[in-house]
């Protein structure tokens, strides 16, 4: 997860850190608007890196640690970091999260989203709206003062008391020039625990919520993880700092 030791960041490093948090929101909103039934993952990472390039940025998660592509796309049972590929042809009714980690300027704009690929089923729908409002509580749960623990806290009771499970092997992340370093950000945990929120920190809120067991297995390719019994999951990402009165999401599209 890189160094423990947590950042502050300056007034001129959060200002390169909405750019690269603007280009990273505009970019995921043009990827979503080519999710249809007949594409395949492989042309949204395509068209992810074109319009990248094109952009004056370049691909985080390509080459990282060994990563294949340039975004990642995680369909229906998929929790996180599926790779795209040409052979994955998107059905009416799967659904896809789409991550998407541009460098602008030295700094990391990181942002996910779930889409629904045609008409999804009633239980589809139901786990993208609860963990798109897992997000937003989390969110919501940040204040300077506050804890590590009250963000988990917040997604839990909701997507629990939905009746769905809440990933535990994937976390939120602190985020700058560097692509993962400390804190870690927990979708689960206990009100009032964990480390203190201070004006400055910048940090990745991005809970994973299963259909059925939060637990998940990561496959041969060393990157892509499964639910453990397949069922759906569904993630929503912002990217966020903490401010003197409360909290700033770098990543929503203005």
């Amino acid at each position: 997860m890189g160094s423990e030791r947590i950042t502050l960041l300056s007034k001129r490093e959060l200002e390169k850190m909405r750019q690269a948090g603007q280009l990273a929101a505009q970019l995921l909103d043009h990827l979503g608007k080519m999710v249809k039934p007949g594409i395949s993952t492989l042309e949204l990472d395509q068209e992810a890196e074109r319009w990248t390039q094109e952009h004056g940025a370049t691909s985080a998660p390509l080459g990282y640690h060994g990563y294949p592509k340039s975004i990642c796309t995680s369909v229906n049972e998929v929790v996180c970091h599926g790779i795209p590929n040409g052979k994955q042809i998107l059905q009416d009714g799967d659904i896809i999260n789409i991550d998407v980690t541009p460098i602008l300027d030295g700094y990391h704009g990181d942002t996910s989203r779930t889409f629904f690929v045609g008409t999804p089923s009633p239980t589809a729908k139901k786990l993208v709206e609860v963990t798109e409002e897992c997000l937003h509580r989390g969110i919501a749960a940040v204040q300077p003062g506050g804890r590590i623990g009250d963000i988990g806290a917040a997604i839990q009771e909701y997507a629990e008391g939905h009746g769905f499970s809440v990933v535990r092997d994937f976390v939120g992340h602190g985020i700058n020039r560097v692509f993962h370093t400390a804190p870690q950000v927990p979708h689960y945990g206990t009100k009032g625990k964990g480390k203190r929120l201070r004006p400055g920190m910048v940090f990745t809120i991005e809970p994973m919520i299963n259909e059925g067991t939060w637990e998940a297995e990561v496959q041969e390719d060393g990157w892509t993880a499964l639910t453990k019994d397949r069922k759906l999951s569904a993630q929503f990402e912002h990217t966020l700092a903490v401010t003197q009165d409360g909290v700033e999401i770098l990543t929503r599209l203005e």
